[in-house]
């Protein structure tokens, strides 16, 4: 049998462990080039970003790249040249970053990928702290054939920001959740760019070009606030958002616990804005003893509906700077 004091003793190691791995980030500067603003999620992103580093004693440099890549790679370059001493990126597009990253590993700085990934050599960054996007897609995929049952369902769907890893990956799992389920066909699928107004707009079109909406039977949005700018187009179009049309999101963000509180939001697949907490414990670990973290750290996709509480879900989350 353990003892008492056995166990205080592994207790205090424990806890002495993590303060030595929080202490070792204690005055590190971190640059962080941001996507952008696009959505309420990358809003919350920033914050819990902002605050992770804050608790952790780090100097964030942050850098906001408005949704293009070559702003991402200057402001990565600029973090080199200032001699950080580690950066976070959480990258627009999945191309294109050979060169800034080779760049960043001859000036022995570890890079950190965030809730998205690119098509790079893995050694050129130290580990990827995202979802499972494709399983996202699935997830959302599941519980439209299992709403819709045997019944016809022509879906429209509202991609991300074209070449970005979540808007491949969540169109992918999507896609392979309604396979064989020949009463599931995809009418439409446009980008609306991961934006609420965007998205907004090109459901405008899809209700146009489908019979003023009665031929849709369920739109599929690669993000909540698309999904949220869906919701107005639908009701705009004298329908019910939910009813009429049923809305399937991924981010779980909380405008669209709101939406199904009002009953015009069917499902959402959760996406954590919390990627710079595991981040950075893989980097304390990294710079404690040289051990380099999984390449991949991913995180849960819980799915949401009408069941779980949307109230006390928007209550638990309006906080975290969405």
């Amino acid at each position: 049998m353990i003892s008492k004091l056995a166990i205080a003793a592994s207790l205090a190691t424990a806890l002495t462990s993590v303060a030595i791995a929080q202490d070792n980030l204690n005055g590190l500067t971190v640059g962080f080039s941001q996507i952008g603003s696009e959505s309420g999620w990358r809003a919350a992103e920033t914050s819990v970003t902002k605050q992770q580093a804050e608790e952790r004693g780090i100097d964030l440099k942050f850098a906001d790249a408005q949704q293009k890549q070559e702003n991402q790679i200057k402001a990565i370059r600029g973090f080199i040249a200032q001699g950080v001493d580690a950066i976070m990126v959480a990258p627009v597009v999945a191309t294109g970053w050979d060169d800034v990253l080779t760049e960043a590993k001859e000036a022995e700085i570890p890079v950190i990928l965030l809730d998205r990934g690119v098509d790079a050599p893995e050694d050129l960054y130290l580990t990827s702290v995202a979802s499972d996007q494709i399983k996202e897609g699935r997830v959302a995929g599941q519980w439209l054939v299992d709403a819709v049952g045997d019944a016809d369902c022509k879906v429209v769907e509202l991609q991300g920001t074209v070449g970005s890893t979540p808007a491949i990956n969540r169109k992918q799992g999507f896609e392979e959740a309604l396979a064989g389920h020949d009463n599931l066909t995809i009418a439409r699928s446009q980008t609306g760019d991961f934006t609420r107004s965007k998205g907004k707009e090109v459901m405008e079109g899809f209700i146009k070009a489908e019979n003023g909406g009665a031929d849709i039977c369920a739109v599929y949005a690669h993000n909540d606030d698309m999904a949220v700018g869906a919701i107005q187009a639908i009701k705009d179009a004298g329908l019910k958002p939910g009813t009429d049309i049923k809305v399937v999101s991924i981010d779980a963000v909380p405008d669209i616990f709101a939406a199904m509180v009002a009953g015009e939001a069917n499902a959402t697949v959760e996406l954590t804005p919390n990627m710079a907490g595991p981040a950075f414990d893989a980097l304390s670990a990294y710079l404690a003893d040289g051990t380099a973290p999984e390449k991949f750290i991913i995180t849960e996709s819980k799915l949401y509906t009408p069941a779980d509480n949307p109230q006390g879900e928007y209550d638990t989350r309006k906080g975290l700077g969405y």
